[in-house]
């Protein structure tokens, strides 16, 4: 009994950082120019997805290859911006911006090196992907990924653009 009640208070204290939206945390954009989260997470009243990646994964990777080549159109029919948070460390981060140029991704790419918004927003597991709302507020998160996630995550993109609730 104990521990279901620790797991729905420590449900119900993330849900609430959360309903706060974004928390400011310092990371770097590919070039090394330092930039807050709060900044970048912002877009004019339309969703963002927040997506937690790496070099090495090749789930993350396969996901990303499978936005890049829809995003012209899911940014044409939401206004949705996508974000990539790479959080390879610093001995490899150096190589996040060849291997995301090599890759023709159109989306921004940051670097989290020291893991500070990666902790902040609670990701163990990557891919994780977060959808902010109008507000700014996470109202939608999946981890892992498998072929055709992306339209599922597409399907809550245009939920959300259009104010609708997400089950």
């Amino acid at each position: 009994m104990k521990r279901f009640i620790l797991i729905i208070s420590l449900s119900l204290f993330i849900s609430s950082l959360f309903a706060q939206g974004v928390p400011s945390v310092m990371i770097k954009d590919i070039k090394g120019k330092a930039v807050n989260t709060k900044a970048i997470t912002q877009n004019d009243g339309k969703p963002v997805l927040i997506c937690f990646w790496a070099t090495w994964c090749k789930p993350c990777i396969k996901e990303f290859n499978a936005i890049n080549e829809e995003y012209d159109d899911w940014v044409e029919e939401t206004g949705v911006k996508v974000i990539a948070i790479s959080i390879d460390d610093a001995r490899s981060s150096n190589s996040v911006a060849p291997f995301v140029n090599a890759r023709g991704w159109e989306f921004p790419v940051y670097l989290d090196p020291n893991g500070d918004f990666k902790r902040a927003m609670n990701v163990g597991d990557i891919p994780h992907t977060f959808l902010l709302d109008k507000n700014g507020k996470v109202v939608w998160q999946h981890t892992t990924y498998l072929e055709g996630d992306e339209a599922k995550t597409f399907e809550v993109i245009k939920k959300v653009a259009k104010g609708q609730a997400i089950k």
